[in-house]
């Protein structure tokens, strides 16, 4: 018996769902080739195929079935489809950077869901715009830079986030969607962040972590602690922050996340090392090292090591120093880190200086970690290899702030053209 388009639609509808796009793909694919005279469906599989590019990362597919889709609905005069394939499109242009356009599609997407007061479709067209600005914030440059204090460029775009976030917000709020509220406050949070409104970012972090308390999602409780404690890092409360990195860190060996968990243990270590409890710094960048040479994470095991290094030249073991900033240099060498490299060697330097050594006796000391130095028992302020270790709170406050947590995806349901089947007896 002759497959219809439908049904070979609706088996790519059934494992999109389960996770299996490439599957899904083939299935609407085969449905495209059948063909159908029903234009609602047809319009339902090129949205559902863009969809399924779009979690395959395929943008550029994803783009052109977009776009048949708006062009389709368009031409039937589906305002509704018209809106969705608008928002999908923003969504798809927005990864691909070109975020002006991104706008012009949010745009559309609001205007038609107010025109039909559509108040789903407006709080996801504003939630959608919040997700533009904020990537379009991110994109631009910023090196060095501090939250809250990034070019205007970079500011203007995420002021504009945060003021379509809250608009979010409220809506979601009204329309009681307790999950749309908690997937818009861990976004508003991390705009605030990048803002400079740190306490702001807390009290948006807190509703997400309550919200993802009451779901049971470990992962979203995860970021949101995350979240919390490089805002609080920010506002100087370091052991606070300190306990929200624990708490990120047993959730992650929970969800046995061992690149999280290495983060975690990252942060911590760098949390301590802000509180100056450098015995504990080092067991956390310790860990980190660890779980990170058995990722094969070699930039991660740089920074361990570079942390390592510095924790230990404040306790004075200049031995032990020698031997991280050593193995710094070396996987920066092997990664092309040309600025980690300059830092490293200067490191070695004033090391090689506080010792008193050779290049080749150095590389004896740094093959010897265990041995401590009599003489450099202590550690002293005006140690010239300590001079990275005081500079390094702006490494390590970067570091926090570029690996804020992502603003989390928007939720694409595959469940389209369930929707266009006849019910029995019609």
């Amino acid at each position: 018996m002759e497959v219809s388009c439908l049904e070979l639609a609706l088996e790519g509808e059934r494992l999109c769902k389960v996770g299996n796009y490439g599957a899904g793909v083939s299935f609407f694919e085969a449905a495209i080739q059948v063909g159908t005279e029903d234009l609602q469906v047809l319009s339902a599989i090129y949205s559902q195929l863009g969809n399924a590019y779009f979690h395959l990362h395929d943008y550029t597919k994803a783009l052109e079935f977009h776009r048949h889709d708006l062009t389709l609905t368009r031409t039937i005069g589906d305002l509704l489809g018209e809106a969705k394939a608008s928002g999908n499109l923003g969504n798809t242009l927005k990864v691909l950077g070109r975020f002006d356009d991104a706008v012009l599609c949010c745009q559309r997407h609001l205007d038609i869901a107010r025109d039909l007061s559509d108040k789903v479709g407006q709080a996801r067209a504003l939630y959608n715009f919040g997700n533009v600005y904020h990537a379009k914030g991110k994109s631009i440059c910023w090196s060095g830079a501090e939250p809250g204090d990034f070019p205007e460029e970079v500011m203007g775009a995420l002021r504009k986030a945060a003021e379509y976030y809250e608009a979010n917000l409220e809506l979601v709020r009204e329309l009681e969607d307790r999950a749309a509220q908690g997937r818009t406050c861990g976004n508003l949070g991390n705009t605030h962040y990048l803002l400079g409104n740190f306490r702001k970012a807390v009290a948006s972090h807190e509703q997400r972590l309550l919200i993802a308390k009451e779901f049971g999602d470990r992962s979203a409780e995860r970021r949101a602690y995350c979240n919390l404690g490089n805002a609080y890092i920010f506002l100087g409360e370091f052991e606070v922050a300190a306990e929200h990195y624990k708490r990120t860190l047993q959730l992650a060996r929970q969800l046995k996340d061992r690149a999280v968990e290495a983060q975690a243990c990252y942060s911590l270590g760098n949390t301590y090392t802000l509180l100056q409890d450098y015995e504990r710094a080092i067991d956390y960048h310790l860990k980190h090292l660890i779980i990170a040479q058995d990722l094969n994470d070699r930039i991660g095991e740089g920074r361990a090591c570079w942390s390592l290094g510095n924790a230990h030249t404040a306790l004075g073991n200049h031995d032990q120093a020698m031997h991280f900033a050593e193995k710094h240099l070396e996987i920066c060498k092997e990664t092309g880190d040309r600025s980690g490299e300059l830092t490293a060697r200067m490191n070695v330097s004033d090391l090689q200086t506080v010792l008193g050594l050779t290049v080749s006796e150095s590389a004896n000391i740094s093959s010897a970690p265990a041995r401590r130095l009599e003489e450099s028992s202590g550690a002293g302020g005006s140690l010239p290899g300590l001079r990275l270790h005081q500079n390094s709170n702006q490494a390590v406050l970067n570091h926090l702030m570029a690996n804020a947590d992502n603003a989390e995806p928007d939720d694409d349901f595959f469940d389209m053209l369930v929707k266009c089947q006849v019910p029995d007896g019609t």
